[in-house]
């Protein structure tokens, strides 16, 4: 058979086995399996998954290895970190995990070690964030940094803000951190009112140094640095750039000593193991960065080395798959039982969501299956308290990934034992539900009336047979953070190459920066041009007239 026909009988294959195991609850999965939890389960890199509840037998699960097979899962896989040019809207390489990578080895991309160039560059990272973590680098006016505010916007903001939240635990004890992205000046105001201008560090992340958020954001920084008392000259000492383009960092005052380049094969919502983390090891420090990329580093050997049937991102990767495709399922959440994980669905909205969010396969045709889901979610137990009553009684599937950390960071009695507790138990009741006559029992129990059990039953029903995954961590570190993020980012992979796209461009982000930009135009303009559609234009002369 050709490939065309192999993924064709593959797809077909899987939708047979899905129409099987739609009537079949998970309870009886669990009955007919002694072993079922232990047969379900992985660990690598640190991580144990549980996948056992999910609607998912032994046929079925072979049907999406089948799957994964068919379209070539592990050849792209494979061509990926050999540096291929797999984006191929873009003709560029997608070498992420080159950035963790912790052999000695070489890897050339169009004729040059980037390895290389990769440990030269995290060097001059390393060499600087030590001296503003000694106190050695000095303000302006002499007094060392005590605050740093990364200016950038979505993968130059997502991944750094959420590392340093993840691992507030391990920061520096005098530096605090703050993180400017959305244009509304409210962000940056907010964030300026609390630092000190002496004592301030800006860090401007754009690799082409062109963003018009990230642009916005830092001119009106350097001006209220200006607007202190200090000169252009000091802007030297109190911005540094993570980019590539030197001249318009020089422009903007910032010496080229300061300036932190990356590479174009590096994509934003997988760049925080790049310079563009720089907010990150100066937090953190070095020592632990290199835990968080050796995580990530232990996570890829596995991807590229675990038999299919035992691989963990392309199990995840499978099982989205089979509930986005199979059973209709249009949304994921993503519950990590972790204050400190509170930025992680954020994060993951972004990579997930970007990458896969493609109607378009690779040969430029329409695509033949519904594409990436939507992604979200909140830390338990927060979300217990507000959007859990749609997981349990609602009318839509939501598949759901619990992400728990074993041990807490913290040393508060009871809170993490809780903490567990909720977890562990909402997952189970997830799955378990609640029957018509287990509640009719219950309330007759409790003495209610026939009448009232009559009138409450349905209301007090759960209907039990809703998926979910747990991801434990020993702990919430480094390494296991690092191990986490590259889990998602193979998983986000595995399912772009089922789909047949590109999970590496986002030509849907540049569509709306266009627009905003001949609204942006228009706005400035003595009269407004007639090529606006009537909505834009009503929204846009009402918009004007109350703000004049």
């Amino acid at each position: 058979m050709t490939n065309e026909s192999n993924r064709r009988t593959a797809w077909s294959a899987l939708s047979v086995q899905g129409e099987r195991l739609k009537t079949t609850t998970l309870h009886t999965l669990f009955q007919s399996d002694a072993r079922r939890a232990e047969n379900y389960s992985l660990e690598a890199a640190g991580l144990f998954l549980d996948y056992s509840k999910n609607r998912l037998d032994v046929p079925a699960r072979e049907a999406l290895l089948d799957l994964a097979r068919a379209t070539g899962v592990e050849a792209r896989r494979d061509a990926m970190f050999a540096g291929e040019r797999i984006n191929v809207t873009e003709n560029r390489s997608v070498l992420h995990t080159a950035l963790r990578d912790q052999t000695s080895g070489r890897l050339e991309v169009d004729g040059s070690d980037i390895l290389e160039s990769i440990r030269a560059v995290r060097s001059r990272t390393y060499a600087f964030a030590d001296r503003i973590r000694s106190g050695d680098w000095l303000g302006h006016t002499g007094k060392s940094i005590d605050a740093v505010v990364n200016i950038g916007i979505g993968g130059s903001d997502l991944g750094p803000r959420m590392v340093c939240e993840a691992l507030h635990a391990f920061a520096h004890p005098r530096l605090q951190m703050h993180f400017v992205a959305n244009i509304d000046g409210a962000a940056l105001v907010d964030v300026l009112a609390k630092v000190d201008a002496e004592r301030t560090l800006f860090i401007v992340a754009s690799k082409t140094f062109t963003t018009i958020e990230t642009l916005t954001n830092a001119q009106s920084a350097r001006a209220w640095f200006l607007s202190t008392g200090a000169k252009e000259a000091d802007i030297a000492r109190h911005f540094v750039a993570v980019s590539t383009n030197i001249s318009a960092v020089k422009a903007f005052g910032i010496d080229a000593e300061n300036m932190f380049p990356f590479w174009d094969w590096v994509g934003g919502r997988y760049s925080l193991w790049s310079p563009i983390g720089l907010s990150i090891i100066i937090s953190i420090g070095p020592e632990n960065f290199d835990r968080l990329l050796g995580g990530a580093h232990a996570m890829d050997v596995h991807f590229c080395t675990a038999p299919l049937e035992s691989n963990m991102p392309v199990i995840l990767g499978l099982l989205g798959v089979w509930y986005r495709n199979v059973f209709d399922a249009c949304s994921m959440a993503v519950l990590p039982y972790s204050e400190h994980l509170q930025r992680l669905p954020a994060y993951l909205q972004q990579l997930d969501m970007e990458s896969n969010g493609k109607s378009a396969t690779m040969q430029g045709t329409l695509v033949e299956h519904a594409t990436g889901p939507i992604i979200w979610g909140e830390p338990g137990t927060n979300g217990q308290h507000a959007f859990f009553q749609l997981l349990h009684q609602g009318t839509q599937l939501v598949p759901i990934d619990f992400i728990l950390p074993v041990r807490p960071t913290h040393g508060l009695a009871g809170h993490h034992e809780l903490l567990v507790a909720n977890c562990l138990a909402q997952s189970s009741a997830l799955m378990e539900g609640k029957s018509a006559e287990e509640v009719k029992k219950s309330m007759e129990s409790a003495g209610h009336s026939p009448a009232e059990v009559e009138r409450l039953a349905l209301h007090r029903v759960f209907p039990g047979n809703r998926p979910s995954n747990t991801i434990l961590l020993d702990q919430l570190d480094a390494a296991s953070l690092g191990a986490l993020i590259a889990l998602y980012e193979h998983k986000v992979f595995v399912q772009g190459v089922i789909w047949n796209i590109n999970s590496f461009d986002q030509w849907g982000v540049e569509l709306g920066k266009i627009a905003a930009t001949k609204i942006g135009e228009a706005m400035r303009s003595p009269e407004l041009p007639r090529n606006f559609d009537p909505s834009t234009r009503q929204l846009l002369e009402r918009c004007m007239a109350r703000r004049s």
